[in-house]
């Protein structure tokens, strides 16, 4: 059931007795990562998202020093995808029910006793959605501590090993996701059927943009035929064992410092 994680590491394995019994809960950082089942062009398979946390986490967690408290939940598989649904095989929760599951584990967690909790996405399509949750969960919760991360965020390398465009418009099933893939699961890539397309009918000379500070709403469909947007045909095993590495090396500096953290209490201080 761990599947890329390390046993040891995974939550579903603890009994309620190792939960109840286990010491400063309240700096153990619980960790859900956070996937999509949606297209990712003809090449890649639906589970990209949910592979590359599953993938990225589990070698973090493996890398980690046993002196720091860490676990996994179980992978959530679906997302809001709602922007990929015209595409057959895609699977999408709604706004509201992404939410309300999402919150509910939070709960869960607050109620054993844990404190810290990692809401670790792996889709461009629901940053917005973790972030609410963060925030309403720590405004109902004053000492739950949330933190509503994107998955490629963490420092690392991988945009040394792109181009200026795919850094600039790679933003689905291109360079980077198709290269990680080929290293985490390479018998799942279609390379023969890899494509390259770029977001297509962008304005020109407009402040508004596809995901800038002014960006417009768009579905999929609006902007490739393929379901990529970037170039999948340059992509190689090399750069996605590379990325790999660079990436899972970001999360464990940062699930390190969110076991250090204390949460800044400016109103609890007197005047």
């Amino acid at each position: 059931m761990h599947s890329f994680f390390p046993p040891e590491r995974y939550f579903p394995y603890l009994t309620w007795q190792d939960v109840q019994a286990m010491p400063d809960k309240e700096n153990v950082v619980i960790i859900q990562p956070i996937g999509a089942i949606e297209q990712h062009g003809p090449h890649l398979p639906l589970a990209v998202d949910a592979a590359i946390s599953a993938a990225v986490l589990g070698k973090a967690l493996t890398k980690l020093e046993s002196e720091v408290p860490a676990y996994t939940l179980p992978l959530l598989y679906y997302g809001k995808s709602n922007e990929h649904w015209h595409f057959p095989g895609t699977i999408t929760l709604s706004t509201q029910t992404l939410l309300a599951v999402l919150r509910e584990v939070g709960e869960s967690i607050y109620r054993a006793g844990f404190r810290k909790l990692v809401l670790m996405n792996s889709h461009g399509g629901q940053p917005q959605v973790i972030e609410i949750t963060a925030r309403d969960l720590h405004q109902t919760y004053e000492d739950f501590l949330v933190f509503p991360l994107f998955t490629w965020r963490v420092p690392n390398t991988a945009g040394e090993l792109l181009s200026d465009l795919e850094k600039e418009l790679g933003i689905h099933a291109g360079d980077a996701e198709t290269s990680l893939m080929l290293s985490v699961l390479p018998d799942q890539v279609h390379m023969d059927r890899a494509v390259k397309e770029y977001p297509q009918g962008l304005p020109e000379n407009s402040l508004l943009s596809m995901e800038g500070a002014l960006p417009f709403a768009w579905v999929t469909r609006d902007l490739t035929r393929s379901g990529v947007l970037g170039d999948a045909t340059v992509a190689t095993r090399e750069k996605g064992d590379r990325i790999l590495e660079s990436v899972s090396a970001g999360w464990v500096q940062t699930i390190r410092d969110i076991y250090r953290f204390r949460q800044p209490q400016v109103w609890r201080q007197k005047s």
